[in-house]
């Protein structure tokens, strides 16, 4: 064997672990984008914390600050799992799966609450991530199982 061939070998088995845009089902892009607007929603959602805060309108100024750091890092934390998801890495679907459980409920909260334009939104969103989460494609690609065989004869 010449060391083309081995250098097109190593190339070839390197390339097959990894799932590259191609293998990634639509459906885990959904989800990732899913994802992103999250991620977003909950900046956007600190920045008005921090807004608050530093305008004397929350209850105290130290808790709207905690709120504000906590709400960017989680921010940034749903900004990686959607990269994640984007890569199809395995690691990723537990973190969405309980992102997609933690709006739903944040949103029942904020609809019994009457903040409709914040539940809205978020019912949505947590019903779509979870979806294109748990649609087969998407279990396959984050479960690292083959996908099944064509069946067509």
């Amino acid at each position: 064997m010449d060391s083309r061939s081995r250098a097109r070998a190593r190339a070839q088995v390197n390339h097959a672990g990894s799932p590259g845009p191609a293998q990634r089902p639509r459906s885990l892009t959904g989800a990732a984008v899913v994802q992103a607007v999250e991620a977003a929603g909950v900046g956007a959602a600190s920045v008005l914390a921090g807004v608050d805060a530093g305008s004397g309108l929350s209850y105290h100024a130290d808790s709207g600050i905690a709120l504000t750091v906590i709400g960017i890092a989680t921010a940034a934390a749903l900004g990686y799992v959607a990269a994640g998801l984007t890569r199809a890495r395995r690691w990723s679907r537990t973190p969405a799966l309980l992102t997609q459980l933690f709006a739903g409920i944040v949103s029942i909260y904020l609809l019994q609450g009457q903040r409709y334009e914040w539940a809205v939104p978020g019912l949505v969103l947590a019903a779509a991530g979870f979806a294109a989460l748990l649609v087969p494609p998407s279990m396959r690609a984050l479960s690292g199982s083959p996908s099944p065989p064509d069946r067509r004869v």
